[in-house]
């Protein structure tokens, strides 16, 4: 499925051989796990009379960069609905702790050179989004990529929006609940929102899932942090689209309201 057509793909340049590159096969995951702790089976809840998944799912099918795309789960009831819709799936255990295990262990049945973590509780997703998280890898240097969004003042203080403070080239510094950078003189700095989508190289997904979780991690509960803990740099990629994830009720209501704007039939 290529629904936009607007723009031209970019290919990805990946090391090959000494002096010759290739274009190398770019995977898109939506990890679909139906447990949730806050919000149950959170990925098959109707949003505007479709699944969350749907939304995530076509969005995801309409970024140009992305060669494939595939649904991993651990549920029966999730395959279900991917088989009836002809979406590509994988079960993957229930026993993994998160959706980079989970992207991982497609990986270990879908070759490529590049997977997409694209988060099943995102429906604000847009290509747009994908192209971003995927611009960086044109430096060869890139090992792990991720987004941001302008933070808005009301969630400067809310731990569930996640901040990161960045280098001047684009690497993360650090990612937090918390609201950093502290502004200890009221110089009203930059505040930005991580949008949790990573991009990853074969090589470094492989690794990370052989590192321990790190204490920063489980301090914050934030995995990317496990990376930065153990020297594996993310380059984060700036975006003019923030996104709501899911995780509550509150936020289906919020996402409904804004996505049933899209289906509703234009009058003049």
């Amino acid at each position: 499925m290529r629904d936009i057509a607007t723009a031209q793909p970019v290919p990805i340049i990946l090391d090959s051989r000494p002096g010759e590159k290739q274009p190398g096969t770019v995977l898109g995951v939506i990890p679909a796990r139906l447990a949730s702790t806050r919000l149950a089976r959170k990925v098959l809840r109707t949003i505007a009379g479709r699944p969350m998944l749907a939304w995530v799912y076509e969005a995801a099918t309409a970024c140009p960069q992305l060669d494939r795309v595939v649904i991993a789960t651990d549920s029966e009831e999730v395959v279900e609905l991917c088989q009836r819709n002809h979406w590509p799936v994988e079960m993957t255990s229930s026993d993994l702790p998160s959706g980079t295990d989970r992207v991982h262990a497609v990986a270990q049945l879908v070759q490529a050179e590049i997977y997409v973590n694209i988060q099943g509780d995102e429906p604000l997703l847009k290509p747009e989004h994908l192209t971003a998280l995927l611009r960086p890898f044109q430096q060869p240097h890139v090992e792990v990529s991720t987004l941001k969004a302008l933070c808005t003042p009301e969630n400067i203080a809310n731990p569930n929006a996640v901040k990161v403070v960045t280098a001047a080239d684009g690497r993360a510094l650090y990612f937090s609940r918390a609201a950093i950078p502290y502004d200890r003189d009221n110089t009203s700095p930059q505040y930005w929102k991580h949008i949790g989508i990573y991009g990853y190289r074969k090589a470094t997904l492989q690794r990370f899932t052989t590192l321990a979780p790190s204490l920063l991690e489980q301090t914050e509960r934030l995995e990317q942090l496990r990376f930065l803990e153990n020297g594996i740099n993310i380059h984060v990629e700036p975006t003019d689209f923030d996104t709501i994830g899911v995780d509550t009720e509150e936020d289906l209501r919020r996402v409904e309201q804004l996505l049933s704007t899209r289906t509703k039939p234009h009058h003049r």
